[in-house]
């Protein structure tokens, strides 16, 4: 635990100075920005005062100094209007730009949005303004931060994404682990339950009771065998789907109450596909359970089993309480669950046997509320 509490304050504490040293970024960016745009704005102002000499100049005035500050502007964009927004002259703008009329009147108004006109009075009573636009450099320090936060949310979702992937590789080998420590765990009794079947054979005890009971102790078998095969990878085996799936029908539909009707339908010719028998059983027996518990233990299962030659779709149908459009896919999840017990492990686990395991698919194909619902799995053959 206190290790667990160490953990989660360097996590905390890491994430606290990132998130300062992108505010302080960010601010230094925005600072520069400032700072960068008052000095264009002195550039300006500079260029009013080089265009006010020169206008009201003399013959033998030298305007070479104020003519150099003009020509020396080479990337702010500037228009010079007078009090009626006529314009005199422009700067670093297209020169097509500047003939249409339309465009240059949006590109005067879009100058003046971003910054306040340089206001120039040349001789009294008569002004001249220098409108300009940010420079392209300012334009591109403009989207910094913005791309700034963007890489920041990028590695923030990259490391989220790693933690939740270690920590569910971490929970699935817990429970792998406990899987198998169950698997054993059953085998001593179940040994144990062997032998005492075999001394009442020899006890001459009821064949019935005791051909029930080694059902019974395969059927333990059988789940020791499903548990020990969590978490490595199973071996495949070339078996008649229809013969396996109806097995695990069977054995299911002789164990409920007459309140259920089961139904089974299938191709009469045999369908081979490579399976694991223990595992392909545990899928089936997993979505008829549920199918049960969705309709609270009275009303209607079938199993169905088409084939076209190119994919086999087994479909499980109940006529139970139905499940919504938006937990279609939540209800494959580990954890999630609408019963007031169990640990939601059923269909995830179901989930992985067919896709991962299998190489099939598996959804809910059809559903609705109050009347029912079938969920397909398919295999290509």
């Amino acid at each position: 635990m206190q290790f667990s509490n160490r953990s989660t304050t360097t996590r905390w504490v890491l994430i606290v100075i990132s998130f300062l040293i992108t505010l302080l970024i960010l601010w230094n960016t925005f600072t520069f920005l400032q700072i960068y745009k008052n000095e264009e704005r002195m550039k300006m102002e500079l260029f009013a005062q080089a265009q006010k000499s020169i206008n009201n100049a003399k013959a033998d005035t030298d305007v070479d100094l104020p003519f150099q500050i003009i020509t020396n502007n080479t990337s702010i964009p500037l228009i010079l209007t007078d009090e009626k927004d006529v314009v005199l002259s422009f700067a670093n703008i297209d020169e097509e730009i500047m003939q249409d009329t339309i465009q240059a009147k949006s590109l005067l108004k879009k100058f003046r949005n971003q910054n306040i006109p340089v206001k120039m009075e040349l001789t009294r009573g008569q002004f001249q303004f220098v409108n300009y636009a940010d420079s392209p450099l300012i334009g591109k320090l403009k989207y910094y931060p913005i791309a700034l936060l963007l890489i920041i949310f990028l590695f923030g979702a990259l490391v989220y994404n790693f933690y939740k992937t270690s920590k569910i590789a971490g929970q699935n080998k817990l429970w792998a682990g406990m899987a198998k420590e169950t698997a054993h765990q059953i085998g001593t009794p179940l040994s144990s339950l062997i032998g005492w079947v075999e001394i009442m054979k020899a006890d001459n005890v009821d064949p019935t009771t005791v051909e029930e009971i080694e059902k019974d102790i395969y059927r333990l078998q059988n789940i020791t065998d499903r548990f020990s095969k969590i978490g490595s990878e199973p071996s495949l085996e070339l078996k008649d789907l229809v013969e396996e799936t109806k097995n695990a029908y069977e054995y299911l539909q002789s164990r409920f109450s007459k309140n259920v009707i089961f139904a089974f339908k299938a191709t009469e010719n045999e369908i081979p596909i490579m399976i694991n028998p223990t595992l392909h059983s545990w899928c089936i027996e997993n979505l008829i359970k549920n199918a049960i518990d969705a309709m609270k233990g009275r009303g209607s299962v079938s199993v169905i089993i088409e084939d076209d030659g190119a994919v086999t779709k087994i479909k499980v149908t109940d006529s139970g309480k139905g499940i919504p459009k938006n937990q279609f896919k939540t209800i494959f999840e580990p954890g999630f669950t609408t019963k007031k017990r169990g640990w939601g492990l059923g269909l995830s686990l179901t989930k992985r046997i067919v896709e991962e395991y299998h190489k099939g698919r598996i959804k809910v194909l059809h559903s609705e509320v109050d009347k029912g619902t079938t969920i397909q799995i398919s295999y290509k053959r």
